[in-house]
């Protein structure tokens, strides 16, 4: 792209003297009529940039030229290195590369305020890399999947985007087998290959299957919890502020819809034994005979 020759050739032109329409042109890939081109469309947007002809020449920048100063604000160059600072979290090199560029060329180091860490505490395998290259290179992948119920199936994707959603990641793509656009959680994504069959770009207008209609798809319920206050830290993860009553006791009552998927009983369950499910009935008889199951496990 040509805006990424010009700012490297700024960037050249910034780190020597003086280069030579030849050089630029190696270094960049391009013919001497193209660096000539660019010079002069440098020059028209602000860039005091010029050629001397003869032995010593080149081209050349004025020498109190800052880059900063004539293309990026202050607070523009800030949120730019910061924004590269958390993409260096995923592990992309190559932002720690341009990273370390624009700090030389802006004369300043991005202050640390936020440190993100994308990876999982108990998984040495880091997808991040190579779904980033399947999508920018429109790839098929190939993986082993744990669905909801524990099965194991083999998927071929056509992947379109990491998302972080609820606590999680997933990756949204197109099946080829179910031809549908699909959320896949990463943490159940096993042997992931990136193959070399390349998909051209879909117009696809169905979102995946966590849209609006999939969520109209699932059955609601209200649910009336008391937890105890040990379980205060939770309550308030789990929870806003409004579904929280908190009782003189210390305790809380709980008020929140929730959809009534197969996670609801893990979830409510992860109170351990803090946590009585008052209404619906239904679901109090779930988490009765969940936690008369695990007794049994332990006689």
């Amino acid at each position: 792209m040509q805006i990424n020759r010009l700012l490297e050739m700024i960037y050249i032109l910034l780190h020597k003297k003086s280069v030579s329409a030849g050089e630029l042109a190696e270094q960049l890939g391009v013919s001497r009529r193209t660096i000539y081109r660019d010079i002069d469309t440098l020059s028209l947007a602000g860039i005091p940039i010029y050629t001397e002809k003869g032995r010593g020449g080149g081209v050349r920048l004025l020498s109190d030229f800052v880059l900063n100063k004539s293309i990026l604000s202050e607070q523009e160059q800030d949120e730019l290195l910061t924004a590269l600072h958390g993409l260096s979290n995923i592990k992309a090199a190559e932002a720690d590369q341009i990273l370390q560029k624009l700090q030389a060329t802006f004369n300043k180091t991005v202050t640390n305020w936020l440190d993100v860490d994308f990876s999982d505490w108990h998984h040495d395998h880091d997808y991040f890399n190579d779904f980033k290259t399947a999508i920018t290179e429109r790839r098929i992948v190939a993986f082993q999947y744990y669905n909801t119920y524990g099965d194991k199936r083999f998927r071929r994707i056509e992947p379109i985007q990491l998302r972080f959603k609820s606590k999680a990641w997933y990756l949204k793509g197109f099946c080829l087998a179910k031809q549908d656009v699909r959320l896949y959680k990463l943490s159940r994504i096993k042997d992931l290959v990136v193959t070399d069959e390349q998909f051209p770009a879909r117009a696809l207008i169905l979102e995946a299957r966590d849209s609006t209609q999939a969520q109209q798809d699932l059955q609601w319920i209200t649910l009336k919890l008391r937890v105890q206050p040990e379980m205060a830290h939770k309550v308030y993860d789990d929870f806003t502020e409004g579904e929280i009553q908190k009782q003189p006791d210390g305790s809380f009552l709980v008020t929140a819809t929730m959809p009534e998927t197969h996670g609801l009983c893990s979830f409510l369950l992860s109170y351990k034994a803090c946590i009585e499910v008052l209404e619906p009935k239904h679901v109090r008889a779930m988490i009765k005979t969940e936690a008369e199951k695990i007794s049994k496990t332990y006689i």
